[in-house]
């Protein structure tokens, strides 16, 4: 099984098999512009359900209690007038935080003697503490504020990096796709956003750029000097370099998924650690999306855009009319042409053995060199 997929990468990369991702590009955008769209909708529809670090209000954690059942805790709110209808969530297995709108302190008090009661807990084992929407507010536009200067500094990097604008804004589609995609999956599902869930975001963003960047920098080896040949176009030579980082991208992404996979179906389900399925979540649909961003979105749509340029375009014109009139030349050519494969685009610029350096004959006793 090992040296079968080894075969299949090593085809991959040097041409000998090859998977039409670049050519195909309609399909993946229609891929991936629905589920966008079913994203946007899911978060213009349902929101998103902000933590209190958001919102702003007033937060009970209650211990030992039995069983952790959670509507002994709603109906102690409600009893308390003025309270709003509370989120309760169960930390671990005896473990309650019971959050509601912002409480006086006669309230607080009231309602942390109502949680003890209903628990049969002493009030020392419930513990409050206060978020004002004011600190919300300052969390939020710093976390929105944090995300622009991100993506304004990856196209400005990106196109210092590589010298061409067009590979930054593909990258900067491709991981606001991500983005858009991993927090539609939190409206759909109704998890809380908190600080820890924003931090799986940005840890998400920058996966998905750095492997964008991985092929980026495979596809601009492959095109340079793409159109002083005859042989390839600007989009075979891409999806090349697609196909060459396939195997990579796939085995980064599961190396990655597993031990995310681990903490959110076991350590956040099983063992009910809250902090780590906000933050789990994130990581888990962002990786997975990441991967198909890189390889079918990025690359597709910089070849996309290069193709607006006239050189790139009337390249592939030449390129695709030359092959034509040999095909109606010869019935039995291929209409397509060949898959791109690894090589010197231009004659002569790979020099073979004749590359290597030259080594010195041994000399005979006499002084001469052998012959």
């Amino acid at each position: 099984m090992a040296s079968r997929m080894a075969q299949w990468g090593n085809d991959l990369y040097l041409g000998r098999r090859s998977y039409d991702i670049v050519g195909r590009r309609r399909r993946w955008f229609m891929v991936a512009g629905v589920v966008f769209l079913a994203a946007t909708i899911l978060l213009l529809t349902l929101g998103l359900n902000r933590g209190i670090e958001f919102r702003g209000g007033s937060e009970f954690t209650v211990q030992a209690t039995d069983g952790a059942a959670q509507q002994p805790a709603i109906d102690a709110v409600t009893s308390i007038e003025g309270a709003e209808l509370p989120r309760v969530s169960v930390v671990g297995t005896d473990t309650l935080r019971v959050q509601t709108s912002q409480l006086d302190d006669t309230q607080t008090q009231e309602l942390a003697v109502a949680l003890a009661a209903a628990y049969g807990v002493d009030v020392s084992e419930v513990s409050s503490s206060f978020v004002g929407p004011t600190w919300g507010d300052d969390v939020t536009n710093k976390a929105i504020r944090a995300l622009v200067i991100f993506l304004a500094l990856v196209a400005l990097v990106m196109t210092i990096y590589f010298r061409d604008w067009r590979m930054a804004v593909s990258a900067i589609v491709a991981v606001v796709h991500d983005l858009v995609i991993t927090v539609g999956i939190y409206a759909l599902v109704g998890w809380e956003v908190t600080p820890a869930t924003v931090i799986g975001f940005l840890t998400i963003l920058g996966y998905s750029l750095y492997d964008t960047v991985v092929v980026f920098d495979k596809v601009r080896e492959n095109t340079q000097g793409v159109t002083d040949q005859r042989l390839y176009t600007y989009g075979e030579l891409s999806n090349l370099a697609v196909n060459q980082t396939l195997v990579r991208s796939i085995n980064t992404s599961v190396v990655a998924v597993l031990p995310v996979g681990s903490i959110l179906f076991i350590g956040a389900f099983l063992l009910g650690a809250g902090t780590l399925r906000d933050i789990a979540l994130a990581l888990f649909v962002g990786i997975i999306v990441g991967t198909y961003s890189s390889v079918f979105l990025a690359t597709p749509f910089l070849v996309w855009l290069r193709e607006k340029q006239d050189s790139i375009r009337n390249h592939t014109a030449d390129i695709l009319h030359a092959r034509a009139e040999a095909q109606a030349a010869d019935p039995d050519a291929p209409a397509q042409g060949v898959p791109a494969r690894v090589g010197a685009l231009v004659p002569g610029t790979h020099l073979g053995n004749r590359a290597q350096p030259k080594r010195r004959k041994p000399s005979r006793p006499d002084g001469r060199a052998s012959s």
